[in-house]
């Protein structure tokens, strides 16, 4: 981008605050929104009419309180059915849902964060939260840790936002942990989220090699209550088969 590129200012407030809408949704006042974005509540105001009328902003009743509309849908949909990586790892996903039962997911590295673009849900009654399009810190998660993993501890410092947010008692918040975490994540070929982003779940993850470095990984997480040291194992090995079953079938058509 040129250096003497200056971004348009009303496009910026218009994507700044579709993001919060998608970040926190629930519904907010116009001047929780102004105070939240720093924009005057006229400019806001005019900008939240534009977007109600074309189905980006939906209204309660009331016509004073904002959350995301239809439209946005639209956008995120598109997104993933153009995505050759979510078509392709579908496959992945089901088999491992058949074989666990729990919750998995794909994952894709987005700055220091992770975003879920697909997941299957558990059949048990006791299960974890998730949504496609959610955003988690990366380091507090095997799905990131997987793809960090994937860089020097001189990049991945770059790419990370410090101070570390703490989500658990567990999440690893420090440079020389968070170093030996992925120094392990490399050694073994996985990465373990011992009840760093959710107290309760333990996820196990592995990048999809489909990129160098990988930007893609996928999960297996279950809840301590009904993990033990076979069903570990067994999920780790499940993981690396399928991941590599599936990207030795690409590297073979493609070469």
């Amino acid at each position: 981008m040129p250096e003497d590129f200056q971004p348009v200012k009303s496009a910026g407030r218009t994507l700044d605050l579709l993001e919060l809408l998608a970040d926190q949704p629930h519904a907010w006042a116009l001047g929780d929104l102004a105070r939240a974005l720093g924009i005057p509540k006229s400019s806001l105001h005019g900008l939240l009419r534009t977007l109600t009328g074309r189905g980006w902003v939906r209204t309660d009743d009331t016509g004073t309180r904002f959350r995301l509309g239809m439209r946005a849908l639209r956008v995120g949909a598109a997104y993933l059915d153009g995505d050759d990586s979510v078509s392709l790892l579908a496959g992945v996903l089901d088999e491992l849902s058949r074989e666990f039962g729990e919750a998995v997911h794909l994952g894709r590295l987005d700055g220091d964060q992770v975003v879920y673009l697909a997941k299957r849900e558990s059949v048990h009654r006791l299960r974890l939260y998730s949504a496609v399009g959610r955003r988690l810190p990366a380091h507090a998660t095997a799905l990131g840790k997987a793809l960090l993993a994937g860089h020097p501890d001189a990049e991945v410092d770059r790419l990370l936002t410090w101070p570390l947010p703490r989500l658990t008692p567990h999440t690893i918040t420090d440079r020389r942990p968070l170093h030996a975490a992925l120094a392990a994540v490399r050694a073994s070929g996985h990465a373990v989220d011992r009840e760093e982003n959710a107290e309760g779940i333990v996820c196990f993850a592995v990048a999809v090699p489909l990129a160098t470095p990988a930007v893609d990984a996928v999960s297996v997480s279950v809840p301590v209550t009904r993990l033990r040291p076979e069903l570990e194992t067994s999920i780790v090995a499940s993981l690396r088969r399928t991941v590599g079953d599936l990207t030795r079938a690409r590297g073979m058509l493609t070469a």
